[in-house]
């Protein structure tokens, strides 16, 4: 990509969209269009359309989504597969009638079976059922990665599918009901700590940021203090869902967006694939560590990092998920790209964040 083509990120102010935001500025390119929510509905079809008629972008990263994490999925079901399919119905339509020249598609490894073998390879791709909690959202993006496939294969466009295992880092979702398990588990212990030490200033100074279901920091003490007992946060005890036991692969954000930008810059449709293959399918990349923790371990780690005094305790009356999600990165590494940051310094880097954005 030349440094002054221009280039829509879609979703720049979320989680992965601000880190390749941030990755292409550091790298040097200079032409960048992001818009927020309330500037550009991606949900709307005419918007969309009117914005790529007013920008004509020539490189494309959808990284917006209607994400959460495993109770958020198996409540709002009809939400997760409608807002995700329609906003990639429309960016990636737009995209092919603007003659854009790449796109870079970010979904998820939760497309892969509940029960694919492990580590995941892209191969395991539609080989048994999902996972019931998160089927709506795996289905949508399944649905994203076949359009930006079938595009290439029937018109010869560039369109990338990548998809990333759980990612964690600056700027992540911190609600407690919709967000993804790793700053979930932070932002639980960290409040159990100020109760813990008796700094009831820290917590409504947390509150305040980010409000639970109305309760800010200026609502009564036993309102505030009924509020996080709900979601399993008192002095002494912090009730996390699961049993524990269940292994996940966490990303550092910034890596993923480093590999995001990779991918743009060195990887075509071409190189996804073995030529000469009769069947051309499989063809997005897994962006991973290769590595695993159990939740219990990674919740045991935040505890020291955040040096929480109280009890750790785990809801088997809870559902697990997908016990074990390992994705099989050969094919990006073989492409040329290796994550750096390992899961105890990312809790490190992540705590560091949240205490200095509160």
């Amino acid at each position: 990509m030349d440094k002054h083509a221009k280039i829509y990120v879609a979703g720049h102010r979320g989680l992965v969209g601000s880190a390749i935001w941030n990755n292409l500025l550091q790298k040097g390119y200079t032409n960048l269009v992001g818009k927020n929510h309330n500037e550009l509905d991606l949900l709307d079809g005419v918007a969309v359309r009117n914005f790529f008629d007013a920008e004509q972008p020539e490189y494309v990263i959808l990284a917006a989504a209607h994400v959460g994490g495993i109770m958020a999925n198996s409540v709002y079901r009809a939400d997760f597969i409608y807002k995700n399919l329609q906003i990639q119905q429309n960016v990636i339509g737009e995209s092919y009638r603007h003659g854009v020249k790449k796109l870079l598609f970010l979904g998820s490894t939760c497309i892969y079976p509940r029960d694919a073998v492990q580590p995941i390879k892209e191969t395991e791709l539609l080989t048994a059922p999902l996972e019931y909690t998160n089927e709506p959202y795996a289905i949508a993006k399944i649905a994203g990665l076949k359009m930006c496939e079938s595009f290439n294969l029937q018109y010869g466009t560039n369109y990338i599918a990548v998809m990333p295992t759980n990612l964690y880092g600056p700027n992540d979702n911190f609600d407690l009901e919709r967000s993804h398990v790793l700053p979930a588990m932070i932002r639980k212990i960290h409040l159990a700590k100020c109760l813990n030490e008796g700094n009831m200033e820290g917590v409504r100074k947390d509150l305040n940021l980010r409000p639970v279901e109305d309760v800010s920091g200026e609502s009564s003490a036993d309102d505030i203090l009924a509020i996080l007992g709900k979601y399993g946060i008192t002095a002494n005890q912090v009730k996390l869902w699961g049993t524990g036991k269940p292994l996940r692969e966490f990303l550092w954000s910034e890596e993923v967006a480093d590999a995001s930008v990779f991918v743009m810059e060195h990887v075509d449709f071409k190189d996804t694939y073995k030529a000469g293959d009769r069947d051309i399918r499989n063809c997005h990349i897994n962006i991973g560590t290769g590595k695993e923790i159990s939740i219990r371990g990674v919740a045991e780690l935040i505890v020291e990092t955040v040096g929480y005094k109280g009890e750790l305790l785990f809801n088997s009356d809870k559902p697990d998920g997908t016990m074990r999600k390992l994705t099989d990165v050969s094919k990006l590494h073989q492409l040329g790209w290796h994550h750096k940051i390992d899961i105890e310094e990312g809790v490190k880097r992540m705590y560091e964040w949240y205490i200095k954005n509160e």
